[in-house]
């Protein structure tokens, strides 16, 4: 099998003629490996010691070993599972081991033969018949078998591709081409920083020395020896170089100046019911000079839950509009698209601004209309989910898009947003989700960024209370009391990520148990994403006339709802639910003059991970310092919404660790750019060789 092993990639016809090839080729393209340079830069996890066999005599419980012996028998047995079990003497039949495989082929029956000599790895245990290893690495061997003389790599792997495979391939992709360990950077580059040549930590990596001192295994293993800093280094530095040559290219792009006339934007800030803060005259400055610039605007607005991001977006929007351009608005939720609909269609109400509604959900006769609208530049502003840059979609005159959200949109929809005629036209990205530091030098290092800092005036704080499950009745009593005082009450159902449909009955329950509850004293409402956007739109309208106490929700209310008498939020199993879910949903509430509660109902026992979110979340309000945690406890695959949706992440330096790095890589980039442009695509093309346009998807 190993003698047909490809290197990672063929044309397709050389595919086509082995079905072992093909095979193998599609299960190293799954683990990302379709290159041969993927193969070098595909470095193990871990290392086994293969280089001495202890004595059978000496093989102890509790340790990992690799040790040989003589079969003495193999047979299959049957209680209490189906298993073979094999056992090992040593020469002078003294010192036994017993080997059991709970997974085997027959191949393994033939290999463990009487007689036959096995060396065999793996963790020994207590046994039933004395120590004993399960599913150990074993090979028929001889007497005169060699030792390896390098640690033994583990590498990540997919089922059916084995780790002699994946050590085959690697090994001949490193050597049948020298140029693929060549440095890529100019050598100033490398002693200047003292770091290791790139051959030296490739091989090192791939094959480390046995017998290492504590100290330089325990570096190996925490991945801060000179051979992973040099890699980690290479990684963040084509990261930083690929974002830097997005920005070159849209600096070289040519997008409208929009100069705007003032007139529209003066009649919105004179019909809202509130003042500007400094911090968002502050960002509309920045944006405002962004759009009269003709390179095309990227800018990150983020700010916290209530920091008022959505006037400022309509600002943006309105300069863009008085330039005679046309604007997209788009939210990765209908709820949420909705809401941005209703609240700039009040705020734009006597300004003689068409706006458009465009959502999956809408009949064919209306969706029509709308497009029609938008296709003639009679509608100058959209607003809606996705919907608006799929097929038969067309705005002539588009000069801003607004993306609210980007992050939960799936990477093939950000790849069509950006290739929907978005070249020429600004863009401003919102999220509600603050961005760390070490986070915004990786992955957002090609955006302008500009920071709501302050929260309107009116907003009250809001007192996070953990309660079990146990005190449910006594929530439901004090919600009670709640409303009958006057106050209003989200109730948010458990995340429940395997089952829409079992959420939508949780949430039916959940709805049913409290107007039992209230009986006809308080009207309990339900919204979740199942409902018709006419069913959605009323029940909300309803909540926000008061004529709803308490209003049962999945998390479809997690952003844009604004009830500003809604000042209780309860949310059930707050266990299950991310940090910045459970932020959002708290930023719910706090929106009017009275004192606001979140209730955090768990249900015991809490995981690890859960009890450090219901830590943070109670112990503090601040959406930079949560965001912090939140990466820290989840990674940046995670926080990002990219682990799913494909685009590829850092596979060696970690973010929070490797801040001194992070910032010689971007150092680095911007000099190589200027010195030696050609290194630096060189060194691109090692590290991402067609997968740049997924680093900004």
């Amino acid at each position: 099998m190993t003698s047909q092993a490809p290197a990672a990639a063929r044309s397709a016809r050389s595919r086509a003629k082995s079905p072992s090839r093909s095979s193998a080729t599609d299960k190293l393209a799954r683990i990302g490996l379709t290159r041969e340079e993927d193969l070098v830069l595909h470095m193990p996890l871990r290392y086994e010691d293969h280089t001495r066999v202890a004595p059978l005599a000496q093989v102890k419980v509790g340790e990992t070993v690799q040790t040989e012996g003589i079969v003495v028998s193999a047979e299959i047995q049957y209680r209490p599972r189906r298993q073979l079990v094999c056992l090992i003497r040593d020469d002078a039949r003294q010192a036994s081991l017993t080997l059991r495989f709970f997974s085997f082929y027959p191949s393994h029956q033939k290999s463990l033969t009487p007689g036959a000599r096995v060396r065999v790895f793996g963790d020994v245990r207590d046994g039933y018949f004395g120590p004993e290893i399960v599913h150990p690495q074993f090979k028929v061997v001889t007497e005169d078998t060699a030792l390896p003389d390098r640690l033994t790599p583990i590498y990540p792997t997919t089922a059916g591709l084995s780790q002699d495979l994946l050590r085959k391939v690697i090994e001949r992709a490193m050597a049948a081409d020298p140029k693929r360990l060549v440095e890529t950077l100019p050598e100033d580059v490398v002693r200047r920083r003292k770091l290791w040549k790139f051959e030296d930590a490739v091989r090192f990596l791939h094959a480390p020395p046995p017998r290492l001192s504590s100290l330089t295994q325990r570096a190996l293993d925490a991945r801060t020896h000179p051979a992973w800093t040099r890699l980690k280094f290479d990684e963040l530095l084509a990261q930083q170089l690929s974002l830097k040559a997005h920005r070159k290219a849209r600096s070289a792009r040519r997008a409208p100046v929009l100069t705007g006339t003032g007139a529209l934007t003066k009649a919105l800030l004179e019909r809202v019911p509130f003042k500007l803060t400094r911090a968002q005259e502050r960002v509309w400055r920045e944006i405002g000079h962004d759009l009269r610039r003709a390179m095309p605007m990227q800018r990150l607005l983020q700010g916290d839950v209530g920091s008022g991001k959505t006037i400022v977006a309509a600002l943006a929007a309105l300069q863009a509009i008085e330039s005679g351009k046309q604007v997209a608005f788009m939210a990765p939720t209908e709820i949420l698209a909705e809401q941005h609909f209703r609240k700039l269609s009040s705020w734009l109400a006597d300004v003689g601004i068409e706006i458009a509604w465009l959502s999956g959900s809408l009949p064919a006769k209306q969706r029509r209309k709308a497009q029609e609208l938008l296709a003639s530049g009679e509608a100058p502003f959209a607003v809606g989910t996705h919907a608006l840059f799929q097929e038969g979609v067309t705005m002539p005159k588009l000069g801003l898009a607004i993306v609210d959200e980007q992050h939960r949109f799936g990477v093939a929809q950000r790849l069509a947003l950006r290739d929907k005629g978005l070249a020429e036209a600004h863009q401003l990205m919102m999220s509600a989700t603050p961005i760390p530091r070490t986070l915004a030098m990786t992955f957002y290092a090609d955006l302008d960024v500009s920071v709501l800092d302050e929260m309107p005036p009116g907003r009250t704080p809001v007192a996070t209370r953990l309660v079990s499950e146990k005190r449910r009745t006594q929530i439901i009593e004090w919600v009670g009391k709640a409303c009958r005082e006057g106050r209003q009450v989200y109730w948010v159902c458990p995340l429940i990520e395997e089952s829409e449909k079992l959420e939508l009955q949780t949430a039916v329950a959940l709805h049913q148990e409290l107007t039992r509850a209230f009986g006809d004293e308080i009207r309990v409402g339900l919204v979740h994403g199942r409902m018709k956007p006419d069913e959605k739109a009323a029940t909300m309208d309803a909540f926000a006339r008061g004529d709803i106490g308490v209003l049962v929700a999945t998390t479809v209310i997690e952003v844009g709802v604004d009830v500003p008498n809604a000042s209780i939020m309860v949310i059930e199993h707050a266990e299950r639910f991310g940090l910045a879910q459970l932020h959002q949903l708290r930023g719910r509430v706090g929106r009017g003059s009275t004192e606001s509660t979140c209730v955090l109902l768990f249900e015991e026992p809490l995981t690890d991970t859960a009890r450090q979110r219901l830590k943070v979340i109670y112990e503090t309000t601040d959406g930079f310092e949560i965001a912090r945690q939140d990466l820290l406890i989840r990674g940046p695959g995670e926080f990002l919404g990219a682990r799913q949706s494909g685009v590829p992440m850092l596979r060696f330096a970690d973010i929070e660790r490797d801040v001194e790095l992070i910032e010689q890589a971007r150092d680095a980039a911007d000099a190589l750019l200027q010195s030696d442009p050609a290194a630096a695509e060189r060194h691109l093309e090692r590290w991402l060789g067609g997968k740049q346009d997924f680093i900004k998807a």
